[in-house]
């Protein structure tokens, strides 16, 4: 199959912009809970027709401060219950809210500003307004600034008392489905970032088929704790998604609290990336190893596969339930209830989960719902459905959407969730559409279900000197999977074989060295060269080498004395690899793995 259409299960209704959402949600259920904020040990309920009327006080001091309709204004804010407040009462005073990433640089502040023209900012806290502070002679439309901790919400909220309940009504109803509903700047891997025109019809209509298509995992009953940045589409969508649907949200942006505040809040619904279902496993591995108790873990986690693979199966052996039932009692459940012991579904993007944890975690009670998307494409385009789950592909598509499968293997999208256009930039928007087609830059394959699979970016694919395509991302994603690993770059384009650069989790190193009697205190510098690392690491790229032919193999690796982070300027604010600032900024050690190319056994 080269192409698949879904078509739309909602009648569209083109005049309706993202304000009707709330408004459908206060009409069907306003009494019931739609959000929680942290109050002290605990939480504190807020209602649909309360959170619709803190949306009105605060767009009204908007436009008693001076925004205008169709403004923007920045919002730099880690995520919290202030970021859909803000979303939302901009969408009531007719204004398009602009996200900055809470880890942006200067220069990177003063592009998104400047080049979406934004007349105001809002920051979470002082020291996110004094970054900007040293740019602002740069940035001349700017005219106020506000911060949360200072309070500025709160005085707008009480300073609009002039403006009329018919103001705020003409203002809220000013928009229509076609009009730019946000503006929000790619994260930059490559380049310059780009404006991604997001419109009212975008969100609406997506949050309406979706909402129906997902019913049973998002709904007045569902309880989600977020953690990622709502500064990115992933996790910003979700959050209108769960106004749509009438389903509660809680906040922590404190990932080092994120356990504690899952055990008071009890989710029933997580939002994560790859990265997060590995290390929750992994620091799960080792504090049983530390405990004694690694063999038994790692027993029940193999135990968990093979009963979610047998439950595909349609047959589940009479010795395997009853191993299982012993091992969820003694392992499995404590895991659980670390999560808060009421997480029944997850939504899972950005990158493959893999087989293996995919199975554990359904083993687990705990449902992965893998999807695939794009800022262009209002986050979600596929993803799993909770009654017809394909472990290792990220689902079909989402009605209203469909997805073709190009000559060259490029996966294009086209539907209710594409964007309008690159903000100012009408060459690069036509260089991405073919027809009314998006061409999303990935590789991927459809099954006979419709079912997507992502194998690879198109510009990543390396091509060795054999004349041999490689995806990097197929071995990387299981390589970074190992608990000592904290980023994987493979190389080797042009080159006679493949090889990798290696960086180490330090968070999880000093708990590995203690779990293998070495010196938890070993200097990065040490351990990137100890011979029990080195082990370690080897057989990771071995597990991914197993899934490949000889020629795609990785042949040689370097274990780099560095982390790779955003301030290094080697991620992107969503924690993806900037691959061409990588190979550039170690091109010396890359070259180091080409030094001597005959290996034994070519």
């Amino acid at each position: 199959m080269d192409q698949v259409d879904m078509p739309a299960i909602v009648e569209a209704k083109p005049q309706d912009n993202c304000t009707n959402l709330l408004l459908d949600r206060v009409r069907d259920s306003g009494d019931r809970a739609l959000f929680a904020v942290p109050d002290g040990a605990g939480w504190r309920d807020v209602t649909a027709a309360e959170f619709h009327a803190h949306v009105e006080k605060l767009a009204k001091g908007f436009i008693a401060a001076g925004i205008k309709q169709g403004d923007k204004v920045g919002m730099m804010c880690r995520t919290r219950y202030e970021w859909t407040l803000v979303d939302f009462a901009m969408w009531f005073a007719g204004a398009v809210l602009v996200p900055i990433y809470e880890t942006s640089a200067p220069d990177q502040i003063q592009w998104i500003v400047s080049d979406s023209e934004a007349v105001s900012i809002i920051f979470e806290t002082h020291e996110m307004e004094s970054r900007f502070s040293s740019i602002r002679s740069q940035t001349p439309f700017v005219h106020s600034t506000w911060t949360i901790e200072g309070g500025d919400l709160e005085k707008l909220a009480s300073s609009g008392s002039a403006i009329s309940d018919a103001d705020l009504e003409k203002r809220r109803a000013s928009a229509s489905g076609k009009d730019i509903a946000t503006l929000i700047y790619t994260s930059g891997s490559t380049g310059r970032p780009k404006g991604c025109v997001l419109t009212h019809s975008n969100f609406v209509e997506l949050c309406r088929n979706s909402g129906l298509a997902l019913g049973e995992v998002v709904n007045t009953e569902c309880s989600l704790l977020l953690f990622i940045t709502t500064a990115h589409i992933f996790a910003r969508f979700i959050s209108v998604l769960c106004v749509t649907r009438g389903a509660k949200v809680g906040h922590q942006p404190d990932t080092s609290q994120l356990l504690p505040a899952m055990q008071s809040f009890r989710p029933s619904l997580l939002l994560a990336v790859p990265r997060v279902f590995e290390k929750v496993f992994n620091s799960a591995e080792q504090k049983a190893e530390a405990g004694g108790k690694g063999k038994i873990f790692r027993t029940a986690a193999r135990v968990a596969v093979q009963y979610s693979q047998a439950q595909d199966s349609g047959h589940v052996p009479v010795a395997l339930k009853v191993k299982f039932a012993a091992l969820d009692r003694l392992v499995l459940s404590k895991l659980r209830s670390a999560l808060g012991g009421n997480v029944k579904y997850a939504v899972s993007g950005s990158a493959p989960l893999g087989h293996r944890l995919g199975h554990f975690y359904k083993g687990l009670g705990v449902t992965v719902l893998e999807g695939y998307g794009l800022t262009e494409t209002t986050a979600p385009a596929t993803i799993n459905r909770p009654e017809n789950i394909k472990i290792g592909t990220v689902g079909p598509p989402l009605p209203g959407v469909g997805i073709r499968i190009a000559a060259d293997g490029e996966v294009h999208v086209r539907g209710i969730n594409v964007f309008d256009s690159y903000w100012k930039n009408p060459k690069a928007t036509k260089e991405t559409f073919d027809g009314d087609w998006f061409k999303t830059g990935d590789i991927g394959s459809l099954d006979d279900d419709g079912y997507l699979t992502i194998t690879g970016r198109k510009k990543e694919i390396i091509v060795t000197a054999g004349g041999k395509n490689v995806a990097p991302s197929y071995l990387e994603d299981p390589i970074r999977s190992d608990p000592l690993i904290g980023q994987v770059v493979v190389v080797g384009d042009r080159k006679p074989y493949i090889s990798a650069l290696i960086t180490l989790d330090t968070e999880m190193l000093p708990v590995w060295l203690a779990n293998n009697k070495l010196d938890p205190k070993m200097p990065l510098g040490q351990a990137v060269v100890h011979p029990a690392v080195l082990a370690q690491v080897q057989q990771a790229i071995d597990r991914a080498n197993a899934r490949v032919s000889r020629a795609e193999s990785i042949r040689k690796f370097v274990i780099l004395p560095v982390e790779f982070t955003e301030a290094s300027g080697h991620l992107t604010p969503k924690m993806s690899i900037k691959r061409q600032e990588i190979q550039k900024d170690f091109a010396e050690q890359i070259e180091g793995l080409y030094e001597h190319e005959d290996l034994p056994g070519d």
